[in-house]
């Protein structure tokens, strides 16, 4: 990991997911789609719909990490091509979710950083963040981490009888737009 200090937690482990990860990995998103505004999503997927949506993402050769500590998954990141049109095939966006106790200690900035390498060595140049609600600790976490504000959507989602905004914001990775890619 390039960008990150050394894990919170002595016993956190960052990973590749896998296909047993998708319980943990519902489970995790479950609580945010029943709780928060990260996410637009009003009925959280199921374990094997999780698991399907892994697989795809593997199959692509994109990335999805898991932040373990002492054998429980905590939360998950994952970056998937910005848009499906071809033109977009360099820029992805990232998605990170924590256990609700594990928010604050730190294990979001250590698994974005690691998420960020992967999402360079897939062959991304630059990653987007869109942030739901918009959720301040996830701003401030992406801006620690390079990422630049690129623009606000007002009023696009309505969850919890409210508007929320999206706040949209940008990184280059590894050469960015300096250079064509392979």
């Amino acid at each position: 990991m390039t960008r990150s200090a050394a894990p919170p937690d002595p016993a956190l482990v960052i990973r590749a997911a896998g296909e047993s990860d998708a319980a943990a990995i519902a489970a995790i998103y479950a609580h945010h789609v029943a709780h928060g505004t990260a996410t637009f999503d009003t009925a959280a997927p199921d374990a094997v719909a999780t698991r399907e949506k892994i697989l795809m993402v593997a199959a692509r050769g994109w990335p999805w990490l898991v932040a373990c500590c002492d054998g429980r998954v905590v939360g998950y990141a994952y970056a998937t091509q910005f848009r499906d049109r071809p033109a977009y095939a360099h820029a992805c966006e990232d998605s990170i979710y924590l256990a609700p106790d594990m928010i604050g200690r730190g294990i979001g900035r250590v698994l974005l950083s690691a998420l960020i390498d992967a999402a360079e060595a897939a062959g991304f140049r630059q990653m987007l963040a869109v942030v739901g609600g918009p959720e301040p600790a996830s701003i401030a976490l992406h801006a620690a981490l390079g990422f630049t504000h690129a623009g606000r959507m007002r009023s696009v989602g309505r969850k919890f009888d409210r508007w929320l905004d999206t706040v949209y914001l940008q990184r280059a990775l590894g050469q960015g737009d300096s250079t064509a890619p392979d």
